[in-house]
């Protein structure tokens, strides 16, 4: 078994250590870096993030030593943004805080994003899809229905799943991986 880069574990543990249960689980980590070393020499990562960093120690852990990518995390809880500002961050990493169905639409396009987030998976999906640029990765995790236990937690996560799956823009895939886990890319024009 592969060793946990030491950026996870301490994201890890400041999540841990605040009683935050929601992170981004390990098998989606594992994805979500390899996801992020595919991305296109200058391109562009969104991570609609939960506030502890989880999630952009995986995409950081991706990129390896790639500065060339420009990372940004959107926050929505002020109180989790300021842990990560105590994170020493590389230049290319920007942390946004704020609400994602307001920012999203000013941000531009971007190569992968990672839904992690209520808003933007839950709600706004289509404001994910807009911000997805063509032969984009987009990766949606939480996604397995038999972790929910009232109908309409059910009933969400299956539309999401359904939109996901049968959108004509979308190539896509479901992933039986840590929480459950939709692959999709936006279909482009080849050059």
């Amino acid at each position: 078994m592969k060793p946990v880069p030491l950026t996870v574990l301490a994201a890890e543990n400041r999540a841990a250590e605040q009683g935050f249960e929601h992170s981004c689980e390990r098998g989606v980590g594992e994805i979500l870096a390899v996801l992020a070393a595919t991305t296109p020499l200058g391109g562009r990562i969104l991570e609609l993030g939960t506030g502890f960093g989880v999630g952009l120690a995986w995409i950081l852990t991706g990129l390896g030593s790639r500065t060339d990518v420009e990372v940004v995390s959107i926050e929505r809880d002020a109180e989790r943004v300021s842990f990560l500002t105590e994170v020493d961050l590389p230049v290319h990493v920007s942390i946004v805080e704020g609400d994602i169905g307001a920012l999203l639409p000013a941000l531009g396009r971007f190569d992968l994003i990672f839904a992690d987030a209520e808003a933007g998976k839950w709600t706004g999906l289509e404001l994910t899809f807009a911000a997805l640029a063509p032969q984009g990765l987009l990766l949606v995790d939480d996604m397995d229905l038999s972790r929910y236990g009232s109908e309409k937690d059910r009933s969400t996560v299956e539309k999401v799943r359904k939109v996901l799956t049968t959108d004509s823009r979308l190539a896509a895939v479901e992933l039986d991986v840590a929480s459950g886990i939709i692959l999709a890319s936006r279909r482009g024009a080849v050059p």
